[in-house]
């Protein structure tokens, strides 16, 4: 009994203990979580030819990461044209390892545009989070950034794919339904809000015809959002097809899209071929059979007559019950038949009788 009670107060203690490391966990733990992904420098200033060390945390284990150095950019405001305004060829790759950490070392370089710049850090899989950190290049020409245009710059920061199945009816014909979906980022300086985006589909050689689809929301700068338009071709429709979204003048989009044959329409018209002909064959022989002269009806007709005419011509003879025939006089007996009068029937021959021969 002594052994069970202390075993119950080293119990009580312990998760005592792990109740206070719980709790005095959770802020730190949730701070993390709502801080988000970080990117630290090695140093913040650096000439052409040198090498700094970029390492993070809090990214997610396994994604592939782009570092750049890019001018015309301020963190938390995104960076101004882009990629474009990035030293692209000196850029490093860097991979999370399972703990949500990274380190990789790259090249100071010189980038297209003037600064302020930083070093960008975008997710290129597994994770699509943009962290820029200010970094200044010695001897690297500065300038103001642009002013706001108003207008937003949207870039695709993921991978474009196409979203819904085809149902029963797109088999015998019915339009193919789809939904476009990539993820945007707005680059510029201002929200873009409600942005109308336009999508159009081209078959072969034809250009694409464009219809304006509008998305409801606000993208912040320097923030993403994912885009979902729905795209849909014509009654029938079939081959290669290519998708393209087009957004202020600039295509965004392109997404091929394979659409299967119709082959409900195609068996429909096979029996179609069959069932018609043999239908118009089987109405032709009956309108043959009643219109042309002594046809199967007049034949049915005047065979009934024929029979009617005999039935009452030919005389009813009556069967009577076989019986032996009385014994009489072979010399007097006449036989009438049914059609003779007993006055003109003919005599009997005699039984003896000469023949010509035999007179001769």
């Amino acid at each position: 009994m002594r052994t069970s009670g202390t075993g119950r107060r080293a119990g009580a203690f312990a998760g005592a203990v792990l109740a206070a490391l719980l709790l005095a966990l959770l802020p730190s733990f949730a701070q993390a979580r709502a801080s988000g992904p970080t990117v630290a420098l090695s140093q913040t200033e650096g000439g052409k030819g040198g090498e700094i060390t970029v390492s993070g945390a809090g990214w997610k284990p396994g994604a592939l990461l782009m570092l750049l150095i890019c001018g015309q950019g301020e963190p938390g405001k995104g960076v101004v044209g882009g990629t474009n305004s990035c030293a692209n060829t000196q850029g490093r790759a860097a991979t999370v390892d399972a703990k949500g950490a990274f380190s990789q070392k790259m090249p100071v370089a010189e980038p297209p545009k003037p600064c302020p710049c930083v070093v960008h850090v975008a997710g290129v899989t597994g994770q699509q989070d943009v962290v820029d950190v200010a970094f200044t290049v010695a001897g690297h020409p500065t300038a103001p950034l642009p002013e706001a245009t108003g207008t937003g710059r949207l870039a695709v920061l993921a991978s474009v794919r196409l979203e819904g199945s085809s149902g029963v009816l797109v088999w015998f014909g019915a339009p193919a339904r789809r939904e476009v979906v990539f993820t945007v980022g707005n680059l510029g300086q201002t929200p873009v809000k409600d942005p109308v985006f336009h999508v159009g589909t081209s078959h072969g050689v034809f250009s694409p015809q464009y219809e304006e689809r509008q998305w409801r929301g606000t993208i912040q700068p320097g923030k993403k959002a994912q885009i979902k338009l729905p795209v849909e071709l014509s009654a029938g429709a079939h081959g290669d097809y290519e998708v393209s979204v087009k957004y202020a003048g600039k295509v965004l989009v392109d997404q091929p899209w394979g659409v299967g044959r119709p082959w409900g329409v195609t068996l429909f018209w096979l029996l179609l071929a069959v069932v018609v002909p043999a239908a118009l064959f089987r109405i032709g022989m009956v309108v043959v059979d009643r219109v042309r002269p002594g046809g199967a009806a007049g034949s049915r007709s005047s065979g009934h007559r024929g029979r009617r005419r005999t039935l009452v011509r030919t005389p009813l003879v009556r069967t009577t019950e076989l019986r032996p025939a009385p014994e009489r006089d072979e010399s007097t007996a006449t036989t009438v038949l049914p059609w003779f009068t007993p006055d003109s029937a003919p005599s009997a021959p005699s039984e003896i009788s000469p023949t010509t021969k035999g007179h001769q």
